[in-house]
């Protein structure tokens, strides 16, 4: 069903699935330890343990989260190219296998008994905007709400994933009993399609329909794909009943429920590959609650050119791959039986053949990973387990370097730890509210980098200064005895228009001292001691110095930045005035010809705003030119 929901993009995917379930369709319970090490020996990662009341509390504020679910979710990293593991099915279905107490079930494609088989016929006039279409039936199917929830959010993950927010692919799903083929898949002018879309109460012009969900907060992201387009794709069964307008929304006279028992499944796209492989996934996976268990009914789909297709595919296929080439690039000693049965175990039914050097491996549909001869010894190392895999001193000797910017790090890392100050890890990415707002800076003047879908609020841009995390940590550890001294040597990140990715990482060193006293003669000492340690003198032409930032005059005058205002020229002083400093009390730091960072007391309004009461100095510099 093309239904609106939003799932995150990112490169390792995430799936959400209830534990009770999970361990329902395993057999057995385990602990949280237990099965993450499942997860870890099957080459997954289990990211968190959580509710879906905790998640709405963290993305939302308490308040939101009020009447949520408890119900403990694990939260699962599964390798962006296994789309066969973002469904619970999927993924049960696969560990159940890897622990060898099921085989891997064999797909089948079936042809229809007792009724035509459904067509799909494709007209000419979609070859202008979404020229590939391919379809299936799940015939005698039983939902039940989990069911049902996880039927339709495989589709949003693997629209979010494989079908690149629906540009490549667009699923739709129908109630085949509430249509009759046979469906036409065309592309109309906006003006004569009209149709009532899923979960609304009127009928809408495709027009109208573009106009309505411009404002919707998931559905907004996909219009783009068609809006230019002269003709809207459309699919219609044969009493002229709009199915889908892909890669939209679906109609809502085929909408999916839980006493559905024949699904209609058509996959739109641009890429006939990535179409094909989206719907063997998608029936594949669901194929388990028919009635004939991995069974897929086929349906037949006739391009405008006389061309006709039978789907799915579900094709199988077999390789041959030498034991001695496995062993060779994971580095063990295994024979070509044991390796066998450990392909099997990742679902890559294997045999060994020939001379007994051979393994022949049958590749499922369910594994579009598999496209080389790697593929297949990647996941005999997984089975085997990295773990597992002797160490030893490779036969090839070279000589290593610690990359400088790093050995630099290390070196800083030790001294400044010696001086009396705790190291602080924190996070790359923070909220706008943390580089802007907070350090009473203008978002526009950071160079920040912006994530395009952030997950939390928490997680907008790339940190830009390491000064707000610090803070955040003395936040957190109010109640530590004073004074607290923390550092931290990482890389901020910044828009750099002259590189090949428009940003740049950059490693700063910031230090910051917390207590009744603000503490700038500690700070001071602590600049002198990483210079003294860099061996750069304090000298104005080869060495470094600090000198006071210009904004005195706002000391000296109070009132001026009132005058100012008054006068329009407050923009002339905008560096001045949007300091985390405060005035007076800060100084531009000057070395190799350049300026490397600053050092001061924060002003009160920046330790209030990170819920703080007591004044802190602080320092950051960039240490790259030292290199």
């Amino acid at each position: 069903m093309r239904s609106g929901a939003v799932v995150q993009a990112c490169d390792m995917p995430t799936v959400s699935v209830k534990r009770e379930l999970l361990f329902q369709a395993l057999g057995r319970r385990y602990t949280d330890e237990e099965f993450d090490e499942l997860c870890f020996e099957f080459g997954l990662e289990l990211d968190e343990i959580t509710s879906e009341k905790d998640i709405i509390s963290k993305e939302q504020g308490d308040g939101k989260a009020e009447g949520a679910s408890d119900i403990i979710l694990y939260k699962i990293d599964v390798p962006a190219n296994r789309y066969d593991l973002l469904c619970l099915e999927g993924l049960v279905r696969g560990l159940q296998v890897f622990k060898e107490r099921i085989k891997a079930p064999r797909y089948k494609r079936i042809m229809p008994v007792n009724v035509d088989v459904q067509r799909l016929i494709i007209t000419e006039e979609t070859a202008q905007v979404r020229p590939h279409a391919v379809a299936a039936v799940l015939r005698n199917i039983t939902f039940s709400k989990d069911r049902y929830d996880s039927f339709i959010d495989l589709q949003e993950k693997l629209h979010q994933n494989i079908c690149r927010k629906r540009a490549l692919v667009a699923i739709g799903t129908h109630d085949l009993d509430t249509i009759s083929g046979p469906f036409t898949y065309t592309a109309r002018p906006p003006s004569e399609i009209r149709f009532k879309p899923l979960n609304q109460s009127k009928e809408y012009t495709a027009s109208e329909i573009m106009d309505l969900y411009r404002t919707d907060s998931q559905l907004k992201h996909y219009l783009h794909i068609i809006e230019n387009k002269p003709l809207y794709p459309v699919i219609c069964d044969s009493n002229g009943v709009v199915l889908s307008m892909p890669p939209i929304i679906n109609g809502d006279h085929t909408k999916i429920s839980l006493s559905t028992r024949n699904v209609f499944v058509e996959c739109t796209a641009t890429d006939i590959t990535k179409a094909k492989i989206v719907l063997d996934i998608l029936v594949t996976m669901f194929s388990e609650y028919c009635e004939k268990q991995f069974t897929v009914e086929a349906a037949e789909v006739t391009y405008f050119n006389g061309k006709t297709c039978i789907y799915p595919e579900l094709a199988y296929r077999r390789e041959k791959v030498k034991s001695d080439l496995i062993n060779k690039k994971i580095g063990i000693s295994e024979t070509p039986s044991s390796l066998a049965k450990l392909l099997t175990r990742m679902c890559l039914k294997s045999h060994v053949t020939g001379n007994g050097n051979n393994i022949e491996i049958e590749i499922p549909p369910t594994r579009a990973d598999i496209i080389h001869a790697c593929d297949i010894i990647e996941d005999a190392a997984i089975a085997y387990g990295y773990n597992n895999i002797q160490m030893t001193i490779p036969k090839t000797y070279t000589i290593a370097n610690q990359f400088p910017l790093n050995k630099l790090t290390e070196l800083l890392r030790q001294d400044l730890a010696a001086a009396g100050f705790t190291e602080a890890l924190t996070f790359a990415l923070c909220s706008q509210e943390d580089i802007a707002d907070k350090l009473s800076v203008d978002i526009s003047s950071t160079k920040a980098v912006h994530i395009a879908n952030p997950k939390t609020a928490e997680f907008q841009v790339a940190r830009t200064s390491l000064l707000p995390g610090l803070l955040k940590t003395i936040a957190a550890n109010r109640k530590m005895p004073l004074p607290l001294k923390l550092f931290e040597i990482s890389d901020v990140v910044v828009k750099d228009s002259t590189k090949d990715v428009g940003a740049r990482n950059q490693r700063n060193l910031c230090a910051i001292y917390y207590n009744k006293n603000p503490g700038f003669e500690v700070i001071h000492g602590l600049l002198d001691r990483v210079m003294q340690l860099l061996a750069v003198p304090p000298s104005k032409e080869s060495g470094y110095l600090i000198k006071a930032a210009e904004d005195f005059c706002l000391l000296i005058i109070p009132s001026m930045s009132r005058i100012l205002q008054s006068l329009g020229l407050c923009s002339l002083f905008k560096d001045f005035q949007d300091s985390a400093f405060f005035p007076g009390r800060c100084a531009e730091i000057l070395a190799k010809g350049q300026s490397i960072g600053k050092l001061g007391v924060l002003h009160p309004d920046v330790i209030t705003k990170f819920e703080l009461t007591m004044p802190c100095a602080a320092l950051e510099i960039n240490i790259e030119p030292f290199l």
